[in-house]
């Protein structure tokens, strides 16, 4: 019987234990953090968007970095695949917007019990609070790890599933990268993706706490449109977060990486759904229902209250003068503030605040029907130590379950 070890039990990790569990094999999950599952229990706001509904093709489209890679993974391994093996084990799931699957009781520990439940089952062994300081070797081939405690653990196949350098206080503090340089493979430069972007007005301060459904923001680049996404964000202190703001974040890093000291903007259009006509004249609907009434008292049906007067303020309009002295163009300024509120982008947020990590162990030095490292026999990569990444929505977490799988059914038959 194969013994292996597997560094980490994120969302990787623990699929490939069962994965590697079911081919056979004898398998030991070394966890450094006190619980199993850290960052899976806080995805999707603690409810866990487990996968997507989408195709491959869609798949592959949504993770933005090396996306073709995972392309075998998938085949192995995709959504239902998932969402079978959470039926198994008493995890019921339901379908959101945009095809994201989630657990019935919006509960993202349920995810994790599951696991370990089939744990349970398989005879998977959980060592936790076990950190690893290296990945040891003899003649370019695996035979074990040395942990924290100084224990060298032998095995035949290790499966590095470490995650990225996102979230550090879940146990992703990117020593995974560090292991797998060590024995000789190319850590492609970390890069936050999925981030929150920083910022120039200091007046976002105002918007703190807002958000927005419904919306269009765009990358506008050396005067053109760059990317685009519609739906939901949210106004910090520092600047924009939120759904669409974390998938076009990867794009601006990009811009902000690729061309230092050109302006990156980002444009908001509160109403998307009407047209510059329509909207002028709900504006002027608007303005004639609350005739008698001040400017800033008469825009409470159209914008939220944190907005009034900070787009009355961008528009230069005085926010006391009555709605009927309110001229054409005065009215036409309103009207593009609302449909090109525009922010200059000055960073992003560091890569310990993204959701997911750009970069990692080079996709060219691992097989992507097996994972295993072109470079050490024996050794195994599952998740984002990979890199790997997508866009919100699911895309990221069967990635990670999806490579799981194959790191550990490879593992345990080769």
């Amino acid at each position: 019987m194969k013994k292996i070890i597997i560094i980490g039990g994120g969302a990787a990790g623990m699929m490939a234990a069962v994965s590697a569990s079911q081919y056979g094999a004898q398998v030991t999950i070394l966890e450094k953090m006190a619980v199993l599952g850290r960052k899976v229990s806080i995805t999707g706001k603690g409810r866990c968007n487990i996968t997507n509904v989408a195709d491959k093709q869609t798949f592959i489209k949504n993770m933005p970095g090396n996306g073709s890679f995972i392309y075998s993974a998938l085949h192995s391994f995709d959504n239902q695949d998932i969402v079978e093996f959470l039926h198994s084990h008493g995890v019921m799931t339901k379908v959101e917007r945009g095809g994201r699957v989630f657990p019935v009781s919006d509960n993202a520990s349920d995810v994790v019990d599951a696991f370990k439940k089939a744990f349970k089952e398989l005879n998977v062994k959980v060592i936790i609070g076990q950190a690893v300081k290296r990945i040891l070797m003899h003649n370019g081939r695996i035979t074990g790890v040395l942990a924290g405690n100084n224990v060298e653990y032998a095995a035949d196949a290790v499966i590095l599933a470490t995650g990225g350098a996102s979230y550090p206080a879940t146990g992703s503090n990117g020593d995974g990268y560090r292991m797998g340089e060590l024995v000789g493979h190319t850590i492609v430069p970390l890069k936050p993706s999925l981030v929150p972007l920083e910022v120039g007005e200091s007046w976002i301060g105002e918007l703190q706490g807002l958000s927005l459904k419904n919306v269009v923001a765009s990358v506008v680049f050396d005067g053109k449109t760059v990317a685009e996404e519609f739906g939901e964000m949210l106004f910090t202190h520092y600047g924009l977060s939120g759904p669409i703001i974390l998938s076009l974040s990867k794009k601006v890093a990009e811009l902000l990486n690729g061309k230092p000291g050109q302006e990156v903007l980002l444009a908001i259009n509160l109403k998307p759904a009407l047209t510059a006509e329509v909207l002028d004249k709900r504006i002027q609907r608007d303005f004639e229902k609350f005739t008698r009434k001040q400017l800033k008292n008469s825009l409470g049906e159209l914008l939220p209250a944190k907005l009034i007067n900070v787009m009355i303020d961008l528009a230069h309009l005085d926010s006391d003068k009555f709605v009927h002295q309110i001229t054409k163009e005065e009215r036409a300024r309103l009207l593009e503030q609302i449909t090109n509120l525009t922010f200059t982008i000055t960073g992003t947020r560091p890569v310990s605040e993204a959701i997911v990590t750009a970069g990692g162990i080079h996709v060219k030095e691992i097989n992507p029907k097996t994972m295993e490292s072109k470079l050490v026999e024996g050794l195994y990569f599952a998740g984002e130590v990979i890199d790997i990444d997508g866009y919100t929505g699911g895309f990221n977490l069967q990635a990670a379950f999806s490579t799981g799988y194959v790191a550990g059914q490879s593992a345990a038959q080769i």
